[in-house]
């Protein structure tokens, strides 16, 4: 099925949890009372005055959340009553955060029943031991939030009270959905997909939740749009088959597909920005008597990502990056989404603009976004927001959120490539601390341990030390010297003499090793009538003259040999940063037909024609 017929059917995009979506969930954003702790002195439910509300999941920072308020403080409290839900014996209710800035503390009825610290990843509590005799429930979040904090990973939030050069706004507490789902005794707590092409298959992880009995078993069809794929039934294992009761369970396999032997019809079914064909999942756990015991849906692809020499492949074939950079924040919602169709918006522009992807910088992207990257056809880079200081702590904390955003994500097609640090923001001593270059040599291996099936970036911009791609961030504004810094095949020269930012682009003696080159940051041209407090790398003052001059520098960028693909900075312009091809509510700056051909070329080769004829269409149906 076509993202666009996907479009069609846009239900299961509004589940927070787009890969394992049930029938018995419901959303609890809204409105909730709230408080705020300036110097987290308050530790218990009980010692809070409720003195406001808020609108969940916007951050208390934002207008949308009808609180406003930027001043500094360090932590937050949120209150609701729920209903309970109708609920079989043996039936478990989770509840659900999607996100929540930085360390959070849930109370349900009184009693505390979960704690998670990381401002970028989801987590889960099972609260039916928490339930109270009838419908009422009583649910009370606590999220400490350091404002002065430089330990923990934060992105692009300013530590200042004001928005300064590239940082913005603060994130504090509840950022992304909260949600509730019923679940039986025994149920699918998670899952992942890999594709492998050579073999043509899909590849299959599924575990467990709550006591099987021996026999149970996982039923799987795979079909795209009418056409089915696979029928098969997996038997669980555990390494306590011995035992009459299983508490856990794995399925590891591999689904073998039909080759179809036809290139037609194979490439048909190969996901790509152009095609982004989605396997649809239907998912059944079952006793061993053939009984349903969980019902879920699911979804997955079929695309192989690689490196060969200098190039970035996808299904084999070299892919010509055309990346914008995009922050991923909105004016009056800040790092949360307005709507679902904030989403779509955002993809069908830059698609729009001809670009194929986006490097989301400094953010783990809502889960949603994601869902319509895959069923759109947007390739993604995701990187991981970055800490200011280099401590244990900090090491710590960064790695065990990151480990965490890579199992949320790893089964999303749409994500080529991984992205741990960018521009030594973490370990500022690089080259000269063994320390640091150990660090992110660990992070780039540890995340190739993790997903050995993409490429990883150990750190974007400069000063590599472990990667796949040399990402190489460069804000010249004139052309010319682009084209001379990369318009030549002797990369060695240009490791050794050039020095984008001053930075060296290699550390270490690997100069010799030929791999792909990106331009990971370039251009960043604002367009400013007259000098105020906004700012980009350079200026441009009429919308014809950042035309032009866009135009004339991505003419060069295409041409250059030395690069596997580029990323445009960027996107929207976000605060005081005025530097996006579209203004910050999303109204372009220069016409987008104007924008695809510079962004594209006029001799547009035939992966390009398709991303045409496919903008021309998402556009149409945006009209």
């Amino acid at each position: 099925m076509t993202g666009l017929d996907k479009w069609q059917r846009s239900a299961a995009a509004n589940y927070p949890r787009p890969q394992l979506q049930r029938a018995r969930w419901v959303s609890l954003d809204g409105s909730w009372e709230f408080a705020i702790d300036r110097k987290a002195d308050l530790k218990q439910p009980e010692e809070v005055v409720w003195d406001r509300r808020i609108m969940v999941p916007f951050a208390p920072e934002t207008a949308a959340s009808g609180v406003g308020d930027t001043s500094f403080y360090c932590a937050v409290w949120y209150r609701r009553q729920v209903q309970r839900p109708e609920m079989k014996p043996g039936e478990r209710l989770m509840l659900h955060f999607g996100a929540v800035d930085y360390h959070a503390s849930v109370w349900v009825n009184g009693v505390k029943v979960r704690t998670h610290e990381g401002g970028y990843t989801p987590f889960v509590v099972e609260i039916t031991g928490a339930l109270r005799e009838g419908e009422a429930q009583e649910i009370v979040v606590r999220a400490e939030d350091d404002p002065a904090d430089l330990e923990k990973p934060r992105g692009k939030q300013d530590w200042k009270l004001e928005p300064h050069a590239i940082w913005y706004p603060r994130t504090t507490g509840i950022w992304q959905t909260v949600w509730m789902e019923v679940v039986p005794a025994v149920y699918l707590e998670w899952v992942r997909w890999t594709s492998n092409l050579k073999r043509w298959e899909i590849g299959l992880e599924a575990q467990v939740h709550g006591p099987m009995t021996p026999g149970t078993r996982l039923a799987i069809r795979m079909q795209v749009g009418d056409q089915k794929l696979a029928s098969d039934t997996y038997e669980f294992v555990s390494a306590s088959l011995a035992t009459a009761s299983l508490t856990a369970g794995e399925v590891h396999r591999r689904i073998a597909l039909s080759d179809p032997g036809i290139d037609d019809f194979r490439n048909g079914l190969l996901w790509s920005p152009s095609s982004p064909t989605i396997i649809d999942v239907d998912m059944e756990l079952q006793d061993a008597d053939g009984t349903v015991i969980d019902a879920v849906k699911s979804y997955t692809a079929l695309r192989s990502v690689a490196i060969q020499g200098n190039r970035v492949i996808l299904n084999g074939r070299p892919v010509p990056l055309r990346l914008v950079l995009d922050q991923g924040y909105w004016p009056e919602s800040g790092q949360t989404a307005p709507n679902e169709n904030a989403f779509v918006r955002d993809i069908l522009l830059v698609k729009g603009m001809g670009f194929n992807g986006v490097r989301k910088h400094q953010k783990i992207e809502d889960p949603r976004f994601l869902y319509w990257a895959d069923h759109l056809g947007l390739l993604v880079w995701e990187e991981m927001p970055s800490a200011y200081r280099y401590t244990r702590r900090s090491v710590e904390r960064l790695t065990r959120e990151w480990m965490e955003a890579v199992k949320r994500d790893d089964s999303h097609p749409c994500i080529i490539s991984w992205v741990p640090f960018n521009e030594s923001w973490g370990v500022p001593d690089l080259p000269d601390s063994l320390a640091q270059r150990a660090y992110v040599q660990a992070l780039y291996y540890l995340t190739k341990t993790l997903d050995p099936t993409r490429p990883v970036l150990g750190n974007d911009g400069w000063e590599s030390v472990a990667t796949d791609i040399i990402g190489i961030h460069d804000y010249d504004a004139d052309p010319k010297n682009i084209g001379r810094r990369y318009g030549t095949d002797e990369v060695a020269r240009l490791f050794q003499f050039e020095r984008p930012g001053g930075r060296l682009l290699r550390l270490g003696d690997s100069n010799e090793r030929v791999q792909p080159i990106v331009l990971t940051e370039f251009g960043g041209i604002a367009l400013r009538a007259k000098d105020d407090a906004s700012w980009g790398y350079s200026d441009a003052r009429t919308p014809a003259e950042l035309e032009k001059r866009y135009t004339a520098l991505l003419e060069v960028v295409r041409s250059l040999p030395a690069l596997a693909g580029f990323c445009y900075t960027q996107l929207t312009d976000t605060y005081q940063e005025v530097n996006g091809l579209l203004y910050a509510d999303r109204r372009p700056k220069v016409d987008l037909d104007k924008l695809a051909v510079a962004t594209m070329g006029s001799h547009a080769d035939e992966e390009d024609r398709w991303e045409l004829i496919w903008r021309e269409r998402l556009m149409e149906q945006q009209r």
